[in-house]
């Protein structure tokens, strides 16, 4: 029986931390937008509103598995609310992340982009979307933890370790992100990537996350190599002495 309790400790934690990743990317370009100041006490603040909510999710699993009952149809396809909470958080992950992807390709729009995110990322905004988000993502895992095991002690330790792995890491992938601007790029495309299995997963179209995290894991070892490639170009320039020099 302990036997049984660590495999499945072990799995929701994995499950919590893998499916966490796509939460901490986002996080991280919403809390960089805010003053340098108020970046760590929105991200904490935010995440620790995003542990309540999934312990109050926790406790209401009853009607947290009653959201995959039908609500309606509309051309012979159900819907349920979980269907729709999967619909909202795609077109909203897709809508954030295609706009900052233009605001950072368009040089003429990247003034008037930062002096609008200035005005509009206010700390309480930017704490709201996070929950928002962190809401998204939670529905998915706490339905599939529900169904690994029906001992809710477990499935709370797992969410209480994963998103303090996430406060730890949070603070330097911010920093990193903020430091590459190539990392960041990557890290909007796979949120729209993201968002598009979400809408698909809304519509009934099931994608393997496999599939999934096994392409971002690709495209992110890619550009680890481009970043290794930039540090050794940099050190090379910086070993080699200038003209005139003796």
């Amino acid at each position: 029986m302990e036997s049984e309790i660590i495999v499945a400790l072990v799995a929701l934690i994995a499950m919590e931390v893998v499916l966490g990743i796509d939460n901490l990317v986002f996080i991280a370009i919403l809390s960089n937008r805010l003053p340098e100041a108020q970046r760590v006490s929105a991200r904490r603040i935010g995440l620790g509103l995003a542990v309540l909510m999934r312990f109050a999710m926790l406790a209401g699993a009853s009607w947290l598995l009653s959201l995959t009952r039908p609500l309606f149809s509309v051309a012979g396809m159900e819907f349920s609310g979980k269907d729709l909470i999967l619909l909202g958080g795609g077109l909203f992950l897709i809508g954030k992340a295609v706009i900052e992807i233009h605001h950072r390709v368009d040089p003429d729009s990247q003034e008037a982009a930062h002096q609008a995110d200035t005005r509009v990322a206010g700390f309480w905004p930017t704490v709201i979307q996070i929950l928002l988000l962190d809401l998204v993502f939670s529905v998915d895992s706490i339905l599939a933890a529900v169904a690994l095991t029906r001992e809710f002690w477990i499935i709370a330790t797992a969410i209480v370790i994963s998103v303090l792995a996430m406060l730890l890491s949070m603070d330097a992938l911010s920093r990193f992100m903020e430091r590459n601007p190539t990392v960041v790029m990557l890290a909007l495309a796979f949120l729209v990537m993201i968002g598009m299995v979400l809408v698909a997963e809304g519509f009934g179209v099931h994608v393997p996350k496999g599939f999934v995290y096994v392409a971002m894991a690709f495209a992110a070892g890619v550009e680890g190599l481009n970043l290794l490639a930039k540090r050794a170009s940099r050190r090379k320039k910086g070993a080699i002495p200038s003209p005139g020099s003796d």
